[in-house]
């Protein structure tokens, strides 16, 4: 957990340091993120055969509450994905945002983001989880409007933000509800819980809560829509999140619950259902799309679409398709993401159809971005290949299901054909910028991963423990995953071949039919999220309507706003449980309080009727005196001596504004005048009826009987009432001190103002 914790502490610093020395921090930050890999990597040895890692610090242990960590082997492939891609990110974004003057705050929230990532797949508590998941939606909307003078980087964050907090406050209700219902926030406690949570009334409701914040994370439909509007953020940032990290952490979080969740109808057609329906929706959008990162970005919703839905269908091919296909995508998309921002950065373009013949000029990005998309595709020997042959297998579950993924696969090959043939074959075009081969910090991430996506399908068998005991974890029981290029002629590798070929075709057809690009786009602005915007606009115009209600900037209707709402709200409330009224025995009344009540009301009527200020502010000391003095009667000495010291600082405050105040002015007509007396008298008499059946009617032990008897014992205080403003409600007392002071500063600002100006 302190390694997670020390991205946070180098954030704190990067700034300051990248002032100072630009490629120093960047080498720190990329020497960080390294020993994170490292130090993580340790455990794989004992990770692959089953065993996990596991701290524990105590965070509020009367709740249940803890930060601990657990890693185990599907934790461990996503802190590869997350630290390993980071790594080469940061290179990247040092020199794709050179001489930016915000870059090192960029790199500061690239840290924040990294280290709340990795401390959301290795939570062990829901609540600690929870938190590392707000963490990064606040982060990513950081990064996203990261050019925040921009209005489409601005509009975008916000989209990005609130459909993402939106999710996690229904992830929250449902992780609080699973925590109830399991007996336990201990997420691997939770898993070995199936039956008891699945057997629950609230099953129902927990599942739909947790999949509305995990899906809105991962963009599934309908919820989909943000995360093509999120390039709007620099290239860096779009291969980091759409890659690896925050768009699967909705996806981790299902594979993670999966043991304990999983398996019923529910689920199968909830996940089968959105993530189908988001796999082709993407691929078709991909292969349509003109921008490299817009094309990238819907392939991205088609695989977040299909690991969805192969963990809806939850079978052994589903569960083995699921880690291959989340560690192969990762590579070739982190990959193509970087060298779609190198083509941007060197031609000043992301219009395939206005790009030609880059493969002369850019040799080593085009040969680079080939075999990544290769994979994308899912041609052989890439580890791509192999993903989508256990995607098939999992797909004959269905000949619908086998359909729509062969479809969906068909327009795949087209949109890779898209991203690294057009803009490096053919005749030469000019571009805004004159292209050539980018510097090594551009090329560097797609060269690695593109290598590892060659590499590792080549020598697959090295994944096979790794993959066996994630998926493992996943499945929630024992599974053998082994991976090979040749699983001899069968119907995956048909369909594989026949997607490949008809993609092709698909490609040549779409590569001179830039006019279908304006159609699609337009298409996607309709449904969903037009929908989305809709919601939007009402809700900012119900709360303008409401706003001009309730802070019309006219101080009587403010307050008669409140009175009402209060009226009818405690009334309502009242005369539903009306018991009765307590007997009253007024003949207990002593003379000396009958005579202060008498002042009281007196103070209380003259502030109302005088047009006299200072006689007002004398009648109201005269009036919070006469409170004190009760307060006397009823031995409350402590309340006595503070509302002393109130009315007399308040008394003496007002005085002093009182000079510079306008001269007095009479606004209201005498109908207004009655219309506010009226109002006053309902309300008081309200007021005083609930007081009596408050005191009259206890449904509840008092509390008070335990302030007594524990105020010495736990806060070694004889004076009660000291003891319950400075301990037992120390936030609220704090909280009241902190409005006096600001108070005060605007007093004593009003005070010191010139009189000329007041």
């Amino acid at each position: 957990m302190a390694v997670i914790f020390v991205c946070f502490l180098l954030a704190m610093v990067t700034p300051w340091l990248y002032r100072i020395r630009p490629e120093l921090s960047v080498g720190l930050l990329m020497a960080w993120v390294a020993v994170v890999f490292l130090w993580f990597s340790q455990f794989y040895t004992d990770v692959h055969q089953g065993q996990f890692y596991q701290e524990y610090w105590q965070w509020v242990p009367s709740l249940g509450i803890q930060l601990s960590l657990h890693l185990d082997a599907l934790a461990l492939i996503f802190v590869w994905l997350i630290s390993g891609i980071g790594f080469f990110i940061l290179f990247y974004a040092s020199g794709y945002l050179k001489g930016e003057k915000n870059l090192g705050r960029l790199l500061a929230i690239l840290m924040i983001f990294m280290g709340a990532m990795l401390g959301l797949v290795t939570s062990n508590n829901l609540i600690s989880l929870f938190v590392f998941w707000e963490l990064t939606s606040v982060t990513s909307y950081l990064l996203i409007g990261y050019h925040f003078e921009q209005e489409k980087s601005k509009k975008s964050a916000l989209q990005g933000l609130l459909v993402t907090v939106a999710g996690g406050l229904a992830l929250m209700s449902g992780m609080i509800l699973l925590a109830q219902v399991g007996g336990s926030y201990d997420i691997q406690y939770l898993l070995s819980q199936a039956d008891r949570i699945q057997e629950s009334p609230y099953y129902s409701l927990i599942l739909v809560l947790i999949l509305i914040g995990a899906l809105s994370k991962s963009a599934q439909f309908p919820l989909h829509f943000w995360l093509p509007n999120a390039m709007a953020a620099p290239t860096p940032i779009s291969a980091y999140l759409h890659s690896a990290t925050m768009v699967k952490a909705g996806i981790y979080l299902l594979a993670r619950l999966n043991p304990a969740l999983g398996g019923t109808e529910l689920w199968f057609w909830s996940l089968l259902l959105l993530g189908g329906t988001t796999m082709f929706m993407g691929a078709a959008f991909s292969a349509f799309s003109a921008d490299l990162k817009r094309i990238l970005a819907y392939s991205t919703l088609m695989a977040l679409g299909t690991l969805t839905m192969l963990l809806g269908i939850g079978s052994d091919y589903a569960m083995r398709a699921f880690v291959v296909f989340l560690f192969a995508h990762a590579l070739y998309k982190g990959a193509l993401f970087m060298a779609a921002g190198t083509i941007d950065h060197e031609t000043g373009t992301r219009n395939v159809f206005a790009m030609g013949g880059l493969g002369k000029k850019m040799p080593l990005t085009f040969a680079f971005t080939l075999i990544a998309a290769l994979s994308f595709a899912g041609v052989p020997p890439l580890l791509g290949f192999i993903g989508k042959e256990f995607l098939l297998e999992a797909a004959l579950l269905s000949w619908l299901v086998l359909l729509l993924v062969a479809i969906s696969s068909i327009f795949i090959v087209a949109a890779a054909l898209k991203v690294a043939w057009l803009p490096f074959t053919g005749e030469f075009k000019d571009t805004p910028h004159a292209p050539h081969e980018a510097p090594l910090s551009l090329r560097l991430g797609t060269m690695v991963l593109a290598s590892l996506s060659l590499g590792l399908g080549l020598l697959a068998w090295l994944l096979n423990p790794i993959f066996s005991q994630a998926a493992s974890n996943v499945m929630g029981a024992e599974l053998s995953v082994k991976l090979s290029l040749w699983h001899g002629i069968n119907i995956p590798l048909l369909v594989s071949l026949a997607a490949l070929g008809l993609g092709c075709l698909c490609y040549l057809w779409l590569r001179t039919r830039s006019q279908t690009v304006d159609w699609i786009e337009k298409l996607g602005q309709y449904g969903p999220e037009m929908m989305w915007e809709t919601f939007w606009q009402k809700l900012l115009a119900f709360a303008k309507w409401q706003s001009d209600i309730m802070q019309s900037g006219n101080l009587r209707r403010d307050i008669w706003v409140m009175a009402l709402v209060t009226l009818g709200l405690v009334g309502w409330a009242a005369m539903r449980h009306w018991p009765g009224l307590p007997e009253l025995e007024l003949g207990e009344w002593k003379i000396h309080e009958l005579a202060v009540v008498s002042v009281a009301f007196l103070a209380g009527l003259y502030t109302c009727l005088t047009r006299q200020r200072l006689g007002a502010v004398a009648a109201l000391g005269a009036l919070g005196f006469s409170v004190a003095l009760l307060f006397v009667f009823f031995s409350a000495p402590d309340l006595a001596i503070t509302q002393v010291l109130i009315e007399t600082l308040t008394v003496i405050l007002l005085v002093l504004v009182l000079f510079r105040l306008p001269r007095f002015q009479l606004y209201s007509s005498i109908k207004e005048r009655w219309f506010d007396a009226g109002i006053s008298i309902i309300i008081g008499f309200m007021m005083l009826m609930f007081i009596l059946l408050v005191s009259g009617n206890h449904y509840y032990e008092s509390i008070s009987g335990y302030m007594i008897e524990n105020s010495y014992v736990i806060a070694k205080g004889r004076n009660v009432v000291n003891v319950i403003l400075v301990d037992y409600r120390a936030l609220d007392t704090l909280g009241e001190l902190f409005v006096l002071a600001i108070a005060a500063t605007g007093i004593y600002a009003m005070i010191r103002q010139p009189r000329e100006l007041s």
